[in-house]
């Protein structure tokens, strides 16, 4: 049979008119329009939000009927608990009873699925809100769940679709109060404590397995673990699957088996499926031992016997079972290999594997344990997909891939299919579009983000058209690349990332200003303009303006506390915003060689107007306001070596005093050395001169360094050596001149003698030879002492005041 049986060709428009859907999504009103693109505009003025209602009690049995996998053809097999679930079911609904909230913990296979569909039963009406059943299949943030809890609970008055912004959905399912039960939770740690905290009201039934990551230390959940089954609870659970008791035989294989298997109760199920596909071939079901087949009957009259499946076929069963199933039960697992373990509605079956009974294998599958119910869908059990891979079934993925892509690309753009119905097979399209080539992967994208947006499921809506930007870019379609940029910038303007959806609308306008799109450039103009308002107004509500208040008046007196206050006044510091306290490390005494220090304040913030600005440099009062109360000052600790430091500069101090000390008196001693008695005659110096070298001329020779006498010196002494001259009465000038003596100057007051007036100092100009010395002349004092030199010191070191000889040859010396 055709395998393109049941479709229409995805190039012929569809039947029926466009499907348009007006939905409010916030603040705005959306328009989808699966032709030219979705509109968005504001709320009119004067139009309130609709407000949601609360469901009914039929609303709610609605709502868990739609909640539930669909009801398959035939009689499908049906799982009996175990005996050992018991008490963990009877500690669920106790905890869930009392508000807590827990996590189920078992790998995959352990039967979490119906242990929740067990809970659910006896906890129908512990809260008022009911059982909410929630997949958290693929979902790593808390956002779509809480859109999924808000759907289920609440349903818009009329009949446009509602889809509340964060600040809304965050108020309403505040006050939801209900029994979640959560199946294939796949977030943990913040994710998790973001979704508890947003719902307070609700008690959580969490079924996760051991990868998921753990939740936080603040969650405060119950921790339930489930294990394996026992060896009597695994006979009785294949017992009950088979649908007689176990031989001796099969008794030891299924105890084998628990080993293996580590008891988990979905290979118990398959290897039901074994025993009974055994009993089949073999004939030996419902007692026909000893009865002959019929004519109508396929079971050969001498058929070989079926061993019991190995160890290993019963660990790993998934080949063995498929190839004891029918024909359109094998081409449905090709399909759900090439959809990556997704199984599409049993209603397409038909469709895709070309038969008209294909909608009956997928009861046949779930039965031999190939399936298991996620949500409400199917996929391929845990293992089942790797198994079937390694023996081939994966081979023909991509063109069943291109195949249910075509398909899908059909039915969700029919004018008969709801938005609802896409939704329900988001999983199945969101597989076909990952494995379809471009141009399908486009065709696709193209007619299911409407219906997407529509039924919102604004996931799933991003996903395609992220998608489908990719596979036009790659296939070269810029009118269909410039649809989904403009359709991702409306998205993200609906969640209010004003920056994607900017980037997103102004990569649409350009291409559409390529393509000459005037309508589609207008759209996309005035969804831009939309964004900038929302910038607009987001930076007003961030920023305000600057307000120009007047400025805080006054001067904040700081006075330091204790002993240094009674120095002197405080001296007043401009107020120029808050100001800490300073507080003095120690109590100090008042010192009269210490002056008082002006406290700073310091700021704690940045100055709010432009008065504060202004405010220190140029004070608007000079009336000082009244001082703060200061905290009281903190006696410091002595730091460790202060007393050691103090003694140090103590003595430091005390030989600088006596250094300075020493080099005074010695000082002042050689001054008074060289000063002689008054006498009869005049002062004959004791030093011997040098006497230079004939024909140099040293009283007359201008030297470099000359420089005139200061005006303010009497005594004409230069800026070179403070040495005196003398020479004898009735000497001619340059005659008997006396070398001066280093470290002798004229006193303030003294004049030369004879009454002469000033002249420079000649430079002293090295000997160019040997100074000859001259015989040693005679002194009238009794004693001759030599010149002493003073060493030069920090502190200027005191001169001796020579007096000039009087009239009557004597010599005064102070």
């Amino acid at each position: 049979m055709d395998r393109t049986q049941g479709q229409v060709d995805p190039a012929e428009p569809s039947s029926g008119p466009a499907r348009v859907v007006t939905l409010t999504a916030g603040d705005f009103t959306l328009t989808v329009n699966p032709v030219d693109g979705s509109e968005i505009e504001p709320l009119r003025p004067g139009a309130e939000r609709a407000r949601p209602r609360r469901r009914d009690a039929a609303g709610r049995a609605a709502r868990d009927t739609a909640a539930r996998p669909p009801v398959l053809p035939g009689a499908p097999a049906s799982a009996r608990l175990t005996p050992a679930r018991e008490e963990e079911r009877a500690r669920l609904v106790r905890l869930l009873s009392h508000g807590r909230s827990v996590r189920l913990t078992g790998p995959s296979g352990s039967g979490r699925s119906g242990l929740l569909d067990a809970v659910a039963a006896d906890c129908a009406g512990v809260a008022p809100d009911g059982v909410v059943r929630l997949s958290g299949y693929g979902q790593q943030q808390p956002a779509e769940l809480l859109h999924a809890l808000y759907a289920a609970v609440y349903e818009a008055p009329d009949e446009r679709p509602l889809r509340p912004d964060r600040e809304e959905l965050l108020a309403r399912v505040r006050e939801i109060g209900a029994v979640v039960l959560l199946d294939d939770l796949e977030m943990g740690g913040a994710a998790l404590d973001e979704l508890l905290r947003a719902t307070p009201e609700c008690a959580y039934l969490l079924a996760a397995t051991p990868d998921t990551k753990a939740p936080s230390d603040a969650s405060h959940l119950e921790e339930v673990f489930l294990g394996g089954l026992g060896r009597a609870e695994s006979v009785e659970f294949l017992e009950a699957g088979v649908g007689r008791a176990l031989t001796e035989e099969e008794t030891a294989w299924a105890g084998d088996l628990r080993f293996a298997s580590e008891g988990l109760p979905l290979r118990f199920v398959q290897a039901a499926a074994l025993l009974r596909q055994r009993d089949e071939l073999n004939g030996t079901r419902g007692g026909d031992e000893d009865e002959e087949p019929g004519v109508f009957e396929e079971r050969p009259r001498d058929a070989a016997f079926v061993p019991l499946p190995t160890l290993a076929e019963g660990a790993a069963p998934a080949e063995l079972l498929a190839s004891r199933v029918s024909e359109s039960a094998r081409a449905v697992l090709r399909i759900a290999c090439a959809l990556g373990g997704e199984l599409p509605h049993h209603a397409h079956l038909p469709a895709l594997v070309g038969d008209t009974h294909a909608d009956a294998a997928v009861a046949e599958l779930l039965g031999c344990g190939l399936l298991t119910p996620v949500g409400t869908r199917y996929r391929l059990a845990s293992g089942v997909a790797r198994q079937l891979e390694e023996v081939g079934y994966g081979d023909p993925a991509a063109e069943e891939a291109r195949t249910a892509a075509r398909h899908y690309a059909w039915w969700t753009g029919h004018a008969s299919v709801t938005p609802e119905r896409v939704a329900a097979e988001a999983d199945a399209v969101l597989a076909a579009l990952a494995g379809a080539d471009v141009v399908a992967a486009v065709l696709l994208s193209r007619t299911a983000a409407p219906a997407f947006a529509a039924s919102l499921h604004w996931e799933a809506w991003e996903r395609v058209l992220r998608s489908g930007a990719e596979a036009a870019r790659k296939a070269g379609e810029v009118a269909e690349q410039a649809y989904f940029h403009h359709e991702l910038g409306v998205l993200a303007l609906c969640e209010g990332r004003l920056e994607r959806a900017r980037a997103e609308l102004e990569a649409s306008i350009g291409l559409k200003g390529a393509l000459a799109d005037k309508r589609g450039t207008v759209a996309g103009r005035r969804a831009l303009a939309l964004v900038t308002d929302r910038e607009a107004a987001g930076a007003a509500a961030v920023s305000p303006p600057l307000r120009l208040a007047p400025p805080v008046g006054g001067a904040v007196a700081l006075a330091a506390p204790g002993p240094v206050a009674a120095l002197g006044p405080a001296v007043p510091v401009a107020a120029t915003g808050p100001t800490v306290p300073v507080a003095l490390a120690a109590p100090v005494g008042p010192r009269a060689s210490e002056a008082v220090t002006a406290v700073v304040p310091a700021r704690r913030d940045a100055p709010a107007n432009l008065a504060e600005v202004f405010a220190e440099p140029f004070p608007m009062s000079l009336k000082p306001s009244p001082a703060p109360a200061l905290a009281p000052p903190v006696a410091a600790r002595p730091v460790a070596g202060s007393r050691k430091r103090t003694v140090l500069l103590a003595a430091a101090g005390a030989l600088t005093v006596a250094a300075l000390g020493t080099v005074v008196a010695l000082a002042v001693g050689s001054g008074d050395e060289e000063t002689t008695p008054a006498g009869p005659g005049p002062k004959v110096s004791s030093t011997t001169p040098d006497v230079p070298a004939a024909g140099t001329d040293t009283a007359g020779e201008p030297g470099g360094n000359d420089s005139a006498g200061d005006p303010a010196d009497p005594a004409g002494s230069g800026s070179g050596s403070g040495a005196v001259t003398e020479a004898e009465p009735g000497a001619t000038p340059g005659e008997g001149a006396v070398a001066p003596t280093p470290g002798v100057s004229r006193g303030a007051g003294a004049k030369p003698s004879g009454g002469g007036t000033p002249s420079r100092k000649p430079p002293v100009v090295p000997p160019k030879t040997s100074p000859v010395a001259s015989p040693p002349t005679t002194s009238t004092s009794p004693s001759s002492s030599p010149s002493a030199s003073v060493t030069p010191t920090a502190t200027p070191t005191p001169t001796t005041s020579v007096s000039a000889p009087t009239a009557t040859g004597t010599g005064t010396g102070t």
